[in-house]
This record gives structure tokens, C-alpha cells and sequence, in this order.
């Protein structure tokens, strides 16, 4: 089989999302569960530059910019490199700069184990916010770190800023990207950390919407769904339903071709049959 996305004309986050953006069905699959006002926590299992970034990011756009007079961090996104962090960063800042209602409305910041050389105290076309006293004394809407920053800043008394302004209900997501590296001894700290910040912040039961991203565990045939639900329900505390894993949609090149024009696509379509 050949594997593939179906895009839709349906648009969702008006706000939030370009007008020209049209998703893919697992996209459109996760924004079912993941819009705010559903509330239903989700892996997406899909494969490497399948758009699962886009998966949690316009429901959490959304949601900041519907509670923009809501003070306190409302999404914290947990990387397992620096460097993948600073490039969702930059996408990340991207996407609230090209928008006319999130722009100087919704803030996000990046916060790693070094100090950037020239901090940013306020977002722009391309960075997020990094200077560290602006985000104690603002903390941003978006919080992009990783899990052992996360720590130091549940526990570090100058960083007690950054969750002053935070009531009960504020934070609402929860993103854990590449979850498939978070196994062992690793899966078991981040297991506690994500209970020790529920805790630090009060958060109710069953508030937190949180989402597990993997392209691993996707293409990884040994693994059931079953599987999947339990791991993620045990990393996050969280209840994960027989529905909450997002995989890909599968066509023949048949099937992918459909529509078009044959006599275009004579020599892709022999092709395909030979791969597969």
C-alpha cells in the first residue's frame, strides 16, 4: 500500500489557523479531540513530516487566544532536544506573527538550560520570548522547554514567577513530543515531574488535555493501540480512551490517483507498483 493523507475543505480554528491551511485527516482527527472546549487527551502516532506539530498547535493557539484575559501559562510543550525545541520555537512564533489576532495577543516562550546571548523580551516574526526575567515577571501563554528544566523550575525560587499568575484551570495542555524517548528509568522521572506539576498548580482532575506525539510508536507494528493507551495513560496520570491514538490512512496508488488525470500519471502510478 501506498500511504497517504485526505485533506478537507472544513475550517477550523478561524482565529487561530490561516485561511489557506487545509488539514489532513489525522490532523482534522486529533482537532476533534484536542479543541479545548472537547478536552480529550490524545497521541498522535504518525509518521516523520506528517504535520503533528499542527496537531496540538492550532488547539492550543485557539485556546489561548479565546482566554487571552486569562493570566498564567496555558500550554507547556516538553522536547527531548534543545535544538528541536528551538525549532518549534521558531515555527511557533511564526505562526502567531502572520495571524492579525494572535499577534500582541498570544506570547510564548522558550526556556533551556543555557541563556540566550542576545535574549528576546518580546516575540517578533521569528523568536519567542527567551529573556528569562521578562517571562518571571510575564509569563508567556506557550511554554516550550524541556523535562529537566521543567524541575528546576518547580523548584528554583527565582523561577516561582512563572507560576504566580496561575490559577487552578489556567493551564489546559500538556505536549510531550518524541514520546517514544521518554521509556525505563527516563519515563518514570517524567511520569513523577508531570504529577509534581499538577500538583504545584492545583490543577483539577481531568483538566489537563494532554497530548503524546511519536512517529516511532506509529510505524512500530508490534505495538497495539492498547499498548499505546496504557503507556501514555502511565506517563501522563491522565485516562486515555480506546480512541485517543491518531495514526495515518492508507490508499493504493489506485486509490491515490483517483480524480486525476491518467495520461499524467501513467508513469508515477507504474512506478508506485513496482514499490509496493
Amino acid at each position: 500500500p501506498y500511504t497517504t493523507l485526505f485533506r478537507s475543505s472544513r475550517q477550523y480554528f478561524p482565529d487561530a489557523m490561516p485561511e489557506w491551511f487545509r488539514p489532513f485527516r489525522h490532523q482534522e482527527q486529533a482537532w476533534e479531540r484536542l479543541d479545548w472546549k472537547a478536552g480529550k487527551s490524545t497521541v498522535v502516532a504518525t509518521g516523520t513530516g506528517s504535520g503533528k506539530t499542527e496537531c496540538f498547535l492550532y488547539p492550543i493557539l485557539d485556546y489561548c487566544y479565546q482566554n487571552r484575559n486569562q493570566r498564567g501559562i496555558k500550554a507547556i510543550l516538553i522536547y527531548p532536544m534543545n535544538a528541536l525545541a528551538s525549532d518549534q520555537a521558531g515555527r511557533i512564533a511564526e505562526a502567531i506573527y502572520r495571524s492579525d489576532a494572535l499577534r500582541g495577543r498570544v506570547t510564548a516562550g522558550l526556556y533551556l538550560g543555557e541563556q540566550d546571548q542576545t535574549p528576546t523580551i518580546s516575540m517578533t516574526e521569528s523568536r519567542v520570548i527567551t529573556d528569562r526575567d521578562a517571562m518571571r515577571v510575564t509569563p508567556p501563554d506557550i511554554l516550550l522547554t524541556n523535562y529537566k528544566m521543567l524541575d528546576y523550575l518547580l523548584l528554583r525560587p527565582r523561577d516561582l514567577g512563572l507560576w504566580r499568575k496561575n490559577g487552578p484551570e489556567a493551564l489546559r495542555y500538556l505536549v510531550v513530543d518524541e514520546l517514544h524517548t521518554f521509556d525505563g528509568a527516563q519515563g518514570a522521572d517524567v511520569a513523577c515531574l508531570i504529577r509534581r506539576l499538577k500538583e504545584r498548580l492545583r490543577t483539577p482532575k481531568t483538566h489537563l488535555i494532554c497530548v503524546g506525539t511519536s512517529a516511532t510508536l506509529g510505524s512500530d507494528t508490534a505495538v497495539s493501540a492498547t499498548q499505546l493507551v496504557e503507556y501514555a495513560g502511565k506517563i501522563f496520570g491522565e485516562t486515555f480512551d480506546a480512541e485517543s491514538v491518531i495514526g495515518e490512512s492508507v490508499q493504493t496508488p489506485a486509490e491515490f490517483l483517483a480524480g486525476t488525470r491518467s495520461e499524467e500519471h501513467t508513469f508515477e502510478l507504474q512506478s508506485l507498483r513496482h514499490l509496493v
